[in-house]
């Protein structure tokens, strides 16, 4: 784990938040997955919401009930200064997911762009599927986005997994009823493609 705090620390202290190859200008497809499944009374996480703009978003559309998760204590920084005052309405939570500490049965949705295909340890994986199962209510809704097959082999150094939507749904398993999937082709700062695979399941 310190490892891991390390390199992400280093990540962003070395790039600005709109070098990173995963930073978008808006998150669209998040946000809209998430309106089409949550009203703005919604306890929602953003697992790696660092210093992403989802936050943003979120709260312009007037959902209130914020979490932004991120191993990055950097990351959360970025955000809370951009916010402003606004960033005083959101949790904030500095922690490794496959072992941070989270409410049981809390969360009406669980996002998350860009982790999981840095999970390449099964146990992590295991884990992180653990923390959905434990943290999100029954019927919740599940959004995860990783790289799919045409996706990079690597990413900031790192090793990644790659997943077509059956590949990822299957992480999950059977206690997560896949609604439906798509494919984003992200572009990076650098004018690179990336492909994306959208998961969104409901937590049984």
């Amino acid at each position: 784990m310190a490892d891991r705090h390390q390199h992400w620390e280093s990540v962003y202290s070395n790039k600005a938040v709109d070098e990173v190859s995963w930073f978008q200008q808006h998150a669209a497809s998040s946000l809209r997955l998430i309106k089409s499944c949550a009203d703005t009374n919604a306890q929602i996480i953003d697992v790696g919401g660092g210093a992403s703009v989802l936050v943003d978003g979120l709260l312009d559309a007037g959902y209130r009930n914020l979490t932004v998760l991120d191993l990055a204590e950097s990351a959360l920084a970025a955000s809370r200064a951009r916010l402003g005052a606004r960033a005083q309405t959101v949790q904030w939570i500095a922690d490794d997911i496959t072992r941070a500490e989270l409410p049981a049965a809390h969360y009406d949705v669980w996002h998350d762009r860009a982790v999981f295909h840095f999970l390449t340890d099964p146990d992590d994986r295991a884990r992180y599927v653990a923390q959905v199962l434990r943290s999100v209510k029954p019927g919740g809704h599940v959004i995860v986005a990783a790289f799919g097959p045409g996706g990079p082999l690597q990413c900031s150094g790192l090793d990644v997994m790659r997943y077509t939507p059956d590949v990822l749904h299957a992480e999950f398993g059977v206690p997560f009823r896949l609604l439906g999937h798509e494919t984003e082709i992200h572009q990076t700062p650098t004018g690179k493609e990336q492909e994306f695979v959208y998961c969104y399941c409901v937590r049984a």
